[in-house]
């Protein structure tokens, strides 16, 4: 028993030799968080909720959800901004040219329910659901690829790469999803066309479709598209890289985990900044989306982006590129938090590092 207890000791490490080893692993743990940039001290392993794919579906379902609870605040924010435009006139019985009255907020809510029924605060919904199938997700992972090239493993990450992040992946989602937003505009502005005494352009996201494909071909989906993808950029500056830099500044400077808390106050500062800035082009991407075309599919009002914006300010005043920024920002603040809190909580639960 002696012999057999002698044995085992020395086949034990020493204890120099069980600390130069724990050394060592730690030394290599060390290297291990340096080159792929995280700070825990325990070795990277793949995660499949890391993967492309599972962020992609992730933001998908996020942006669903935020779209769902919000969307009455975008109808109303769309019917505000085509006020006062040609497209908003029509002609009665008589001859004469009539314009919907002026309507605020709440007004034109009100107004929407009492003239075509609450369901009808949710026109549009289908597309505005298609477009988040392409624009949420490929905006969330081109910014999460650009965001690592640019960063190169390193820890921190400097406000202009993440603007240079967030303008080039918003730009290129909307591209891609700029038809389903065509659509979704077409839709929304039935009911107030019925209002108006107008013959209805569209009854439903499918027949707006072919309506615009046949008008215009498969390139007229795509009208409006560089306002659209101007707003895009802007409202993806305010919104990622300022949710991005905010939440990071406020984990660096009060010590706060990555909490609820953290990703409340980012999201509010997120959806303040894109309303602020993406507001102006969101009043031209709409007024050229909704203003009627020739046979050729060209419009009848606007030559383009800088003609619209031209006409608006000329005719109605510069702050009018600002109308429906009270919708937009009550609606960009509830959404952007609904979107965030509801990402960051499915990934934490799949088991995904903190974004």
């Amino acid at each position: 028993m002696v012999v057999a207890r002698n044995v085992a000791e020395n086949d034990k490490p020493s204890t120099g030799e069980a600390a130069a080893a724990a050394s060592d692993g730690d030394t290599t743990m060390q290297q291990t968080a340096a080159a792929t940039g995280r700070t825990e001290m325990r070795p990277v392993k793949y995660h499949y909720a890391d993967s492309f794919w599972c962020t992609y579906l992730v933001s998908v379902f996020a942006a669903s959800i935020a779209e769902t609870v919000t969307y009455p605040l975008d109808l109303t924010k769309t019917r505000l901004q085509i006020q006062g435009e040609a497209a908003a006139t029509a002609v009665d019985a008589e001859g004469a040219v009539k314009k919907l009255k002026y309507r605020g907020m709440f007004a034109t809510a009100t107004g929407i329910i009492r003239e075509e029924g609450a369901l009808k605060l949710w026109q549009g919904i289908t597309p505005a659901l298609y477009r988040h199938l392409v624009y949420s997700g490929v905006r969330i992972v081109t910014y999460d690829a650009l965001r690592k090239k640019l960063r190169n493993g390193k820890e921190t990450f400097s406000l202009w790469q993440s603007a240079l992040s967030g303008v080039g992946a918003g730009a290129l989602a909307q591209w891609l999803a700029s038809p389903a937003d065509l659509v979704k505009v077409h839709v929304q502005m039935e009911g107030k066309r019925r209002a108006m005494g107008l013959e209805p352009r569209v009854h439903s996201a499918a027949h707006a479709f072919r309506e615009i494909v046949s008008r215009g071909g498969v390139f007229g989906l795509w009208k409006g598209s560089v306002p659209n993808v101007q707003r895009a950029a802007l409202v993806n500056l305010g919104d990622l890289t300022t949710y991005d830099t905010v939440k990071h500044f406020i984990m660096h400077k009060t010590g706060l985990p990555d909490c609820h808390v953290v990703h409340i106050m980012s999201s509010i500062c997120a959806g303040l900044v894109a309303a602020t800035m993406g507001t102006p082009a969101d009043v031209v991407k709409t007024r050229i989306m909704n203003q009627p075309t020739d046979s050729s599919g060209r419009g009848l009002l606007y030559k383009g982006s800088i003609d619209c914006l031209q006409q608006t300010i000329g005719k109605e005043g510069f702050f009018a590129l600002y109308k429906g920024f009270l919708p937009v920002w009550i609606r960009m603040a509830p959404w952007s938090l609904t979107f965030w809190l509801s990402f960051e909580q499915i990934r934490a639960s799949l088991g995904a590092s903190g974004y």
